[in-house]
């Protein structure tokens, strides 16, 4: 950028001073010796000459400094984390079990009943009754009636259910197994042999040559071309400078249909290729031979074998469970009601009466009754059971395993950038210059005008 700047700055100073220089000359300012004596002719005493000023406009050069940018592809470095997988080994333990015999004792219960005598008293009861005297006042009862409200309470009786809970037990039932030696005779095969001859025919091959016709398939490839196409192309476009504005125009070129070939294709056929070879044929014919072999035979013997089977027994337990029922209940509700009746009144007199009653007393007496009830009672007897268990043991081995890693590298992308720059453009524009012009009166240097012309430019 720097170097550019210098550049541009040099090719300013050249063109101001190409402008100065065209000013010097067009004004003729520096000097008249150039001039010809023919021009200097009709000019009288330059000191009695009389100045005539024109304006004119002259072209003017300026540069102008464009700003413009270019895109630039700039490398730029990303860090990537990747998972990378890395091989490890680990110690893995593994837990194994084996069968080991042990000897338990198992309580066995047994419940079983003896008869019990029991005896209790019963208390006798018996009522006996005695001849009482007694008075009494016996009235005379007249029975009168008269109407009378009353209000009576009639019930009405709703039946209604609650929950309620209660515990049973319920038996359950469990299948166990236990182990359970036991003999058993087993037959056991041996295979013997015993040596028998036999008569095989042996096959012997002979060889003869004839002629096949054969042949084997070749691929052959062709080259096909491709179809013509019409294909759309568009020329190149061109850029307009304005020199007046200075403005860049771009005039795209024109479209244009262009036939262009596609590529060729390579097809591959097979072709038979017939060919005649001399092929060996096998002739086998059979010669019998006399051979011995070894035939097996079964001896069959029992052999006392010890196994151990599986023999489930059941346990029974008692659970207890919580149900629920539904229980009714009645609740009742009075209602009012009033209705009239007719009450009966009496009018009584008194008058004495002796009467005889029986009165009860009551005698008791004890009397001694038995019976006889079941008692229960539980005998308990330890039996040896032989079981199996699962014993663990650990055992340690070597696992391979894959864990992954992250890691972090330097990925490089290209990325576009947009660089500003200047460019010097040269503008031309017309600047007024007002030129003044000596006009001579009098033609007084005609007759010695090499004298005129050397005042005037000593001048």
């Amino acid at each position: 950028m720097k170097r550019k700047a210098w550049v541009s700055a040099f090719v300013l100073f050249l063109l101001l001073a190409g402008v100065h220089v065209a000013e010097a000359g067009y004004c003729g300012a520096a000097s008249y010796n150039c001039c010809p004596t023919s021009a200097c002719a009709p000019c009288g005493d330059l000191c009695q000459a009389k100045t005539c000023c024109t304006t004119c406009y002259k072209t003017v050069q300026e540069v102008v400094w464009d700003r413009c940018e270019k895109v630039c592809c700039q490398t730029v470095y990303d860090q990537v984390c990747e998972q990378v997988p890395v091989c490890c080994t680990r110690t893995c333990y593994e837990t194994c079990y084996r069968d080991e015999a042990y000897t338990v004792c198992r309580p066995v219960t047994q419940t079983c009943w003896r008869d019990e005598v029991c005896s209790f008293k019963v208390p006798c009861y018996q009522t006996c009754y005695r001849d009482e005297c007694y008075t009494v006042c016996v009235p005379c009862v007249q029975t009168c009636w008269r109407d009378e409200c009353y209000t009576v309470c009639k019930p009405c009786y709703t039946t209604c259910y609650r929950d309620q809970c209660y515990t049973v037990c319920r038996p359950v039932t469990q299948t166990c197994w236990r182990d359970e030696c036991y003999t058993t005779c087993k037959v056991v095969s041996e295979t013997c042999y015993r040596d028998v001859c036999y008569t095989v025919c042996r096959p012997v091959t002979e060889t003869s040559y004839v002629d096949v016709c054969c042949g084997e398939w070749k691929t052959v490839s062709e080259c096909v071309p491709g179809p013509v196409m019409n294909k759309c192309v568009q020329d190149p476009g061109s850029w307009n400078i304005d020199s007046c504005t200075g403005c860049c125009t771009y005039k795209p070129g024109c479209c244009r249909t262009v036939q262009v070939q596609c590529p060729p294709t390579v097809c591959c056929k097979k072709v038979w290729c017939p060919k005649v070879v001399k092929q060996a044929v096998c002739c086998t014919r059979m010669v019998p031979e006399v051979r011995t072999c070894k035939v097996p035979y079964q001896v069959c013997r029992t052999v006392p074998q010890t196994c151990t089977r599986k023999v489930p027994y059941t346990t029974c337990s008692m659970v207890q469970e919580t149900r629920t029922c539904r229980v009714p209940y009645t609740v009742c509700n009075t209602t009012t009601e009033t209705r009239t009746r007719k009450v009966p009144y009496t009018t009584c007199s008194m008058r004495q009466e002796c009467r005889t009653r029986k009165v009860p007393y009551v005698t008791c007496s004890w009397t001694e009754k038995s019976y006889t009830k079941k008692v229960p009672y539980t005998t308990c007897t330890m039996v040896s059971e032989c079981r199996t268990r699962k014993v663990p043991y650990t055992v340690c081995k070597q696992v391979p395993y894959t864990r992954m890693e992250t890691r972090t590298r330097c990925v490089p992308r290209t990325v576009p950038v947009k660089q500003s720059y200047c460019v010097p453009r040269v503008v031309c524009r017309q600047v007024p210059v007002t030129v003044c012009t000596p006009v001579c009166p009098t033609p007084t240097c005609a007759t010695n005008p090499a004298a005129s012309c050397s005042s005037a430019g000593s001048k």
